[in-house]
């Protein structure tokens, strides 16, 4: 991943944090930038020493959607350019879902159209104080890609996710975490630092549990209890014969801390709407 363009990897005690680097343009997707975040992400994916993920941009913005103005140049794109196009959005889509680590969004400026599609298959999202959020797509005669028309409704309901893209209006941080859309809302010289954070808690707790656990939550709304409590019992076999679970239950008896310990958010970070 050396010659990438439009990416910044950073990696460090297991925590690698992807940056979307086009700060010239918000960040804004071009199919170069999809492309590459795809392989990317499938490489972090088979990469064992990789135990959790921060997805950020770079220039204070994370990212500004689709390059509409390279969807504007050359003249019309003919169907199967298009097809192209949405072809490399699914594979991307695909790779950011299909991840079985922990991926941590950290949202600062815009984040619009399939930007903000993007930071929605996070497993934790936090905003900076001077993010601006929009499902931009209506605006300009589109529908909302990246499975935003998946993903939207899952976390914020399906009347709010209607409102949000038949409207495409801006909405902020603190309106972001009312809806459950952000985890938390953080000044902007935070943000990354909490992101780093919370990434490097998840990376020092149980890989396999983690795993496990988020294969099973994201199946978890196309299923029924059932369903469910045949994976848990499949899962928690699995889970119980790991080495993680053993050297805790040793940590227990020996009254040692535990190796998961979540981070205290920073004071100044408005976690109450």
């Amino acid at each position: 991943m050396s010659s990438l363009e439009t990416l910044q990897i950073d990696a460090a005690d297991g925590v690698v944090t992807v940056t979307l680097n086009r700060p010239g343009a918000k960040n804004a997707l071009s199919p170069q930038m999809a492309d590459e975040l795809t392989a990317a992400l499938r490489a972090l994916r088979a990469d064992e020493a990789v135990r959790a993920i921060v997805l950020a941009g770079a220039g204070g913005d994370f990212c500004a959607g689709g390059d509409v103005k390279g969807m504007g140049s050359g003249g019309p794109r003919s169907p199967e350019q298009r097809r192209a196009l949405m072809r490399r959005y699914r594979e991307l889509t695909l790779a950011l879902t299909g991840l079985d680590k922990p991926l941590v969004g950290a949202l600062d400026g815009v984040a619009y159209g399939a930007g903000l599609s993007i930071a929605l298959t996070a497993d934790l999202v936090l905003v900076s104080r001077r993010v601006r959020c929009a499902m931009v797509f209506h605006r300009i005669g589109l529908v909302p890609d990246c499975g935003a028309w998946y993903t939207l409704p899952r976390v914020v309901g399906l009347q709010r996710a209607k409102e949000l893209i038949y409207s495409a209006r801006e909405f902020g941080a603190d309106e972001a975490l009312r809806m459950g859309l952000a985890l938390e809302v953080l000044a902007p010289e935070q943000l990354l630092p909490r992101a780093q954070a919370l990434a490097r808690s998840l990376a020092d707790g149980p890989a396999l549990a983690f795993s496990l656990s988020k294969q099973a939550l994201n199946a978890s709304l196309q299923s029924d209890l059932t369903a469910m409590l045949d994976l848990e019992a499949a899962a928690q076999a699995i889970a119980g014969g790991s080495e993680y679970n053993a050297d805790a239950l040793r940590r227990f008896a020996a009254r040692e801390p535990a190796r998961l310990r979540w981070p205290a958010a920073p004071s100044s970070s408005a976690n109450e709407a």
